[in-house]
């Protein structure tokens, strides 16, 4: 059986394609439009479809896929292998829905630290008892380059690099520093403050 999994994320939009468990394909699709839903329903004939998204996506799409599959749009009220049983699970994000979801079926029973990397950088904890209790939410590393050029009169707009010092020596090598280890530093704290509550959590990073 063919699954079609539409995954639309604020920067990317994506498709990957399962043959019953098995990931056979992944592919970046530069927009929605009924043409490009087509092309893919067209090129692998699924029986199933599923999408995740967290965008105002084409309106259309939904009706193409129902059409076409047995169609699931992702949301809290689907069946979840874990229960939420703080804040309002309606304002939770799909995307982090889906990652919920991936721990608890690869972890099952065990607390599980779910880091998505995106746009937003997302902090997900799933507990021993498959609950998933919340997180947090900060800009992601491309967010924190332009939010520094957007609030600034003279901070440039810089790439990411992979070798820059710890100490900058200019404008560029200074904002590379702090953003990148910034980010990396954020995410190290944030893992040994739930270190301090929980004695075993698993560490997911996607």
């Amino acid at each position: 059986m063919i699954t079609l999994c539409f995954d639309f994320g604020n920067t990317r939009l994506k498709c990957a394609v399962f043959e019953n468990n098995s990931i056979k394909q992944i592919t970046a699709l530069g927009d929605d439009r009924d043409e490009t839903i087509e092309e893919l329903l067209n090129t692998f004939h699924p029986q199933k479809t599923i999408l995740s998204s967290v965008i105002d996506h084409n309106p259309g799409l939904e009706k193409l896929l129902n059409s076409r599959t047995v169609f699931h749009k992702l949301s809290y009220q689907s069946k979840l292998p874990f229960t939420m049983p703080v804040g309002k699970p309606e304002t939770m994000g799909t995307d982090r829905l889906a990652l919920a979801a991936a721990a608890v079926y690869f972890y099952p029973s065990k607390n599980n630290l779910v880091i998505g990397l995106g746009s937003c950088i997302t902090y997900n904890f799933i507990n021993k008892y498959n609950q998933f209790i919340g997180g947090s939410i900060s800009p992601g590393l491309a967010m924190r380059f332009i939010s520094l050029n957007n609030f600034t009169t003279k901070l440039p707009l810089i790439k990411p690099e992979e070798n820059f010092p710890l100490i900058g020596y200019d404008t560029k090598t200074n904002i590379l520093s702090g953003v990148i280890l910034g980010m990396a530093k954020e995410i190290d704290g944030i893992i040994e403050e739930y270190s301090y509550r929980y004695a075993n959590f698993n560490v997911l990073l996607t």
